[in-house]
């Protein structure tokens, strides 16, 4: 799980609640058109175009908004955006797996990725598995296989592709071009892209950066 940092709500966001009044209410579930197309590119932004859990790719017809805090919660307030993440799989397939936000649904992470320490929680095995970092971490345990599904069989396949490539990469280059490589890896790209999969790189890569 990788942490990500909330920024500013975005303007066409904030100018819409901001039409509140006596015979109008803003409410999540009408939360439409450009107003949530606003708050979708700011999340992806913010989250360098990866799922706030799973870390696959965010495309913009196959992802959700996710609330971190269950909007069950009476003292939530649905449109407030610090609370607001972008999730993967939205319009799920007959016999889909649910993972991630659609797996969580109104239950309470305890570990969040707006937690600044929630990436040294988390480890990965050479099979494309995410694990606890230590064997004694219910909270990540159940984070990982309770709440988030995050070995369901989707993403591990993902996981082991990323495996194998970078294996290659590096079985084909010197130190210091292996180092490079890493490095690059985990930076955004010019698009403000971050890699797929962002912590395993971190995890099973990190220490061949010089």
């Amino acid at each position: 799980m990788k942490h990500f940092k909330k920024g500013q709500e975005p303007e066409k966001f904030r100018d819409w609640k901001a039409q509140a009044n006596e015979n109008w209410q803003p409410k999540f579930e009408d939360l439409r058109g450009d107003e949530k197309k606003a708050v979708l590119k700011s999340l992806f932004k913010e989250q360098g175009y990866i799922c706030c859990y799973c870390e696959s790719r965010l495309t913009m017809g196959n992802c959700h908004i996710e609330h971190l805090q269950p909007q069950s919660n009476p003292k939530i307030d649905p449109l407030d955006y610090s609370n607001l993440l972008c999730s993967c799989q939205n319009n799920l397939k007959k016999g889909e797996p649910k993972h991630c936000g659609n797996s969580k649904g109104d239950h309470i992470l305890p570990i969040s990725p707006l937690d600044p320490t929630c990436e040294s929680r988390f480890s990965f095995n050479n099979k494309g598995e995410i694990i606890p970092a230590k064997d004694d971490d219910t909270e990540a345990l159940d984070t990982i296989d309770k709440l988030l599904k995050l070995n369901s069989r989707d993403i591990v396949n993902t996981r082991q592709e990323v495996i194998a490539f970078f294996d290659e990469e590096i079985d084909q280059k010197s130190e210091e071009e292996i180092s490079a490589f890493i490095r690059d890896s985990l930076d955004k790209d010019q698009d403000g892209k971050y890699e797929e999969h962002w912590t395993l790189i971190k995890d099973l890569y990190g220490s061949f950066i010089i």
